[in-house]
């Protein structure tokens, strides 16, 4: 018995997304600049509407400069959260955002699924996930 676990990014099912809503620590796999992998822990926010996922972090980050080092088409990337033996991953091409508005908006997110304002932090820049596929099993 063959199983998928495909979603589309931009229409999740409702037990896809309620998983997404949920409190979880994720990971980001981004690739140094030698095509080794970096995985590093994150929050995640996933905006169905938009097809994109985001991650705060300090523009200076390991992540960020995996990202920028991409150039404008942006970098492939994997976000993941695991829970017992529910998982769900997202994939797309990713892009630090700078701008004011962008970065807040992210922020934003973040505070309403972790529940917290992060600190302040004048060199925060978004990464933005540009969605072309999903899969799990929440």
């Amino acid at each position: 018995m063959a199983f998928t676990y495909s979603v589309d990014p931009g229409d999740p099912d409702a037990s896809y997304l309620s998983f997404w809503r949920e409190r979880h620590l994720c990971t980001l796999t981004t690739l140094r600049p030698d095509g080794t992998p970096h995985l590093v822990p994150v929050g995640v926010t996933y905006d169905p509407g938009a097809r994109l996922a985001r991650v705060i972090t300090n523009g200076s980050s390991a992540k960020a400069r995996h990202v920028r080092a991409a150039g404008d088409e942006g970098a492939p990337v994997a976000v993941c959260q695991v829970d017992g033996r529910r998982w769900a991953t997202l994939e797309g091409r990713a892009v630090v955002v700078t701008e004011p508005e962008r970065v807040e908006e992210a922020v934003l997110r973040h505070a309403e699924r972790y529940g917290r304002m992060p600190s302040p932090n004048p060199a925060r820049v978004a990464i933005e996930i540009t969605l072309t596929r999903a899969m799990g099993r929440p």
